[in-house]
């Protein structure tokens, strides 16, 4: 079972990668760490150091428009920070 849905890909994401080592995913909500870190491991051929996960809930968002009130709501997920070791890489964009 793949617990990984896709990796983060943001500005702030990416200082972090390039300073700390350190890459997000999005992930199952179902998913622990080390299921996470077995298929990280698996998938990308890393050493995996640590891993801190967060929960975001939905939010409620509404807008006010010309054609009136717009109600919607955010998407829940989570998200998994894997720290790697020393010397190791993810390389997101090699099979563009």
């Amino acid at each position: 079972m793949t617990y990984i849905i896709k990796p983060l890909v943001t500005e702030k994401m990416t200082g972090i990668t390039e300073k700390q080592n350190k890459y997000g995913f999005v992930v199952r909500p179902e998913a622990n760490k080390i299921e996470l870190k077995k298929e990280i491991e698996a998938r990308y051929n890393v050493t995996v150091t640590a891993i801190n996960t967060c929960v975001y809930a939905g939010k409620s968002k509404a807008r006010y428009t010309r054609s009136g009130l717009l109600k919607g709501r955010t998407n829940a997920f989570k998200k998994a920070i894997v720290t790697l070791k020393e010397g190791d890489v993810i390389d997101f964009y090699s099979n563009i």
